[in-house]
This record gives structure tokens, sequence and C-alpha cells, in this order.
């Protein structure tokens, strides 16, 4: 596994499908998702050039977020309201506000503005997380009375199947969402941002509108702590 060639290749796929697609490269967030590794794995990204790094649970969050302060960091799994107290002050970027509890938790404990993206779930499976995409509008709309809660873009887990005209559907449709929260113009929720897209289906991800892509095994492999 060597790291700095996994980002050197992901980075060339990145911009030919930003070049195809007539977007910029910069436009893209790539962000390492270290779930699955130890910390010298992510200090092997950190030296390659990686800036953003995402873990799933909000006490790996902690303990990482402790030792690589000069990383942007980002909570991407589903998180328990108990745990709030704890994580969400350490947060960068969260990627999983899917509920009003949620936000009710957070604005209770949050001591600054905290970025979020509103999880949806496009594919309709029962084992994921996230809003269906009939009720984010009016999700959103109900979060201006939680000052603290910034919502920079929304977020989905496509299924993890080859079928392209399925993981397109999903990336669309999270799209589309985006474009209509973003034309209202709001002032707590300019929904600027779309992530969406790991390691099996980044590719389609950025062809639809991606601009935060996940990436684990593709750039830092999956070896257990």
């Amino acid at each position: 596994m060597n790291v700095k060639n996994n980002l050197e290749k992901i980075n060339n796929d990145i911009k030919n499908i930003c070049q195809k697609s007539g977007r910029n490269f910069e436009d893209i967030t790539l962000i390492a998702v270290t779930k699955y590794v130890g910390d010298e794995r992510v200090k092997e990204a950190q030296e390659a050039g990686v800036h953003d790094f995402a873990e799933n649970r909000a006490v790996n969050y902690i303990e990482r977020k402790e030792k690589f302060l000069e990383a942007t960091w980002h909570l991407i799994g589903s998180l328990q309201t108990r745990k709030v107290r704890d994580a969400i002050n350490k947060v960068d970027y969260f990627h999983a506000l899917d509920r009003e509890s949620l936000a009710v938790e957070i604005e209770k404990r949050a001591e600054h503005v905290i970025n979020c993206f509103v999880q949806v779930n496009t594919s309709g499976e029962e084992s994921k997380h996230g809003l269906i995409p009939e009720a984010v509008l009016e999700f959103v709309k109900g979060l201006e009375k939680y000052p603290k809660i910034r919502v920079v873009g929304l977020m989905t887990m496509a299924p993890f199947l080859e079928d392209e005209a399925t993981l397109r559907s999903c990336f669309r449709k999270l799209r589309e969402l985006r474009d209509e929260i973003k034309g209202l113009c709001l002032e707590y929720a300019p929904c600027k941002f779309l992530s969406m897209g790991m390691s099996n289906d980044y590719e389609i991800a950025i062809e639809e509108g991606a601009t935060h892509i996940r990436i684990g095994t593709a750039l830092v492999g999956n070896e257990l702590k």
C-alpha cells in the first residue's frame, strides 16, 4: 500500500473527469476516510498532501482530531444524541444531520456555528440513515430556528452496486435537492456542497456534481486498527 501513489492516481482520475465534465479540479475536496487504518497511515496520507480526513464514529473522531490538529476533520457517521456533547465542538464538518432531535442537541451543546451536511437516503435502502428526499426541503427550512447550525450541503451514500444507472439516479437526486435549497438563498443554509461518492463510485459522483468525495480503501487501504 503506497498512499502517495494512490493519491496521484485518484487526483489524475479527478482531473480527467473534471476536464470531460467541464468542472474545475479545485472544486473537488478529497476526504480520506481513515476508520480502518492506524495513525501511521494517516500520517503517510498527510505527508503525501491530503488535507481532509474523516472518521465514522465519534470516539475515533475525537482521538484522531486531537492527534492531527493541523488537518481538517469530517465526522461522516451517524451521531447519537448522547454523544453530541463530547464531539460537536471538535467537529470541522458534520456530514450526517438527519433528524430534528439531533439538531436540538447540537444547538444546546455547540459553542460556535457547526458546518453541517444534511444526510439524505436517496437509495431508499432501509439499512441507510438519512431523510427521505421528500422530507429534506421542509427539514432544512425548519433549521432556521437553530442559529448554531449552518447547512453547507447535502450528503448521501449510494448503494454498493455496479449498476451505473442506479448510482447516477441517487447522485442526481441529491444534486437536484441541493439546487432547490440553494435557490432559496437561505442565509443559514447556503447549501453549496454535495458530499457523495466513495472508492467504488467517485468518478460517477463527480460527473453528477460531487464537491466532496469520501475515499477510504482506494486511498489509504483497509488495515484494521
